[in-house]
């Protein structure tokens, strides 16, 4: 067993994923999910060497804590707390002032918390992760992980919005975009599938889970994304709306909507749910559309249509294409919707490959089409946003 393990945790507003992950392998040793944080029906559950475990959380004021005081035991149980050299924490925003990995300490922390007007749901749900990690490991460093730091090598063109300067050095309203360590992880991964630097390499990575963005790289770094001051932007999601005429937010408000109302409506009923008002799951959609649900099927053909776009529109900025990247959830184990999106770039020269397209899913990477009109490949590669955490803190020491 590895002594450069690295414990992964991932703090959400109502829920707490962590893993126990060698930085040399990738190999996730343990893993576990904490949710319904808040609520009565509280649970952590973990999974090591194939066995699922579950237990309620009972605290009634900090679920947070309860559920890394319970990791913290369970290490001990596993015989893991020996071999673990850190502490890193996935954070959803890093602003402009953190453009890598870093060591944190209270100043660090102060401006994580600093930044939570740009991710009310995800920076401060961060920070209380941080300090009940600090409380249960006080002798362990820890580091941040930020889901925006790969984007900050974005040309001024790309991320300022067509509006007010002023808004932007007052309010820093800008593109941001998000999903960072998935982004960075396969395009390395795809670069030695192609047996190329990634410092010469130019690939679109299409990152499609509940939260979708795509994400052009020029000889290894972002130059564009289509996520932007939140999670909010870019591509039709589960229940997010991805791009919207923002004359729409006013409509809504003078037919007396509350701001609350028309975000939450943005946030949580839109995507795929709202399209199809059956499910915000592409499993559920898919499923549907067999049964002969037209919603379901509109739902398919926008998020497909939507993705194809912009996928096209990211040739721009790159002076040449090695390679399409399918990751996450969707982009790992759809076939179909993979499918329909190479049928969508079909004038640009892409040929599926079917049986590749089949093998490539449940874990395993692979070639499912290629274009000899632009001499690039489209490939299946899974994402692992753990260990690039483990490995950067492990980097960091």
């Amino acid at each position: 067993m590895s002594n450069k393990n690295v414990l992964v945790i991932n703090s959400g507003s109502s829920s707490l994923k962590f893993a126990v992950i060698d930085s040399e392998s990738g190999e996730a040793l343990v893993s576990g999910l904490g949710e319904c944080f808040g609520l009565p029906e509280a649970t952590i559950e973990w999974k090591f060497n194939g066995e699922k475990s579950k237990e309620a959380i009972t605290a009634p004021d900090n679920h947070h804590q309860e559920a890394i005081n319970r990791i913290v035991k369970l290490m001990d149980e596993l015989s893991l707390k020996e071999t673990i050299v850190a502490v890193g924490h996935r954070i959803v925003h890093g602003g402009e002032k953190f453009t890598s990995t870093v060591r944190i300490d209270d100043s660090v922390l102060a401006e994580i918390e600093s930044l939570s007007d740009l991710a009310p749901l995800h920076n401060p749900a961060g920070a209380k992760g941080i300090r009940a990690a600090m409380a249960a490991y006080p002798s362990l460093p820890q580091f941040a992980v930020f889901d925006t730091a790969f984007h900050q090598t974005m040309p001024q063109k790309a991320f300022t919005g067509a509006i007010s300067h002023e808004l932007y050095k007052e309010y820093g309203i800008r593109r941001y975009g998000f999903h960072g360590t998935s982004h960075y992880y396969v395009s390395r991964e795809a670069a030695k599938m192609l047996n190329k630097p990634v410092e010469e390499s130019n690939f679109i990575t299409v990152h499609l889970g509940n939260g979708a963005s795509v994400c052009a790289i020029a000889n290894g770094e972002s130059v564009d994304t289509s996520m932007g001051f939140t999670p909010l932007a870019g591509l039709m999601m589960g229940t997010r709306s991805g791009d919207l005429d923002p004359g729409i937010i006013e409509f809504l408000m003078k037919k007396g909507w509350t701001p609350e109302q028309v975000f939450e409506t943005l946030n949580k009923k839109s995507g795929f749910l709202g399209v199809s008002g059956v499910t915000s799951d592409a499993r559920g959609i898919l499923e549907a559309m067999d049964e002969g649900h037209e919603g379901a099927k509109l739902a398919f053909q926008v998020f497909t249509y939507r993705v194809a776009k912009y996928i096209g529109s990211y040739m721009i900025p790159l002076s040449s294409l090695d390679a399409i990247i399918f990751t996450g959830g969707i982009g790992e184990n759809a076939l179909d919707i993979r499918s329909e999106i190479l049928t969508n770039l079909g004038l640009l020269g892409f040929v599926e490959d079917r049986a590749g397209n089949e093998a490539a899913r449940f874990g395993a990477a692979g070639q499912i089409a290629e274009s000899e009109l632009l001499g690039a490949k489209v490939l299946v590669v899974p994402t692992n946003e753990e260990f690039v955490i483990a490995k950067q803190s492990v980097e960091l020491l």
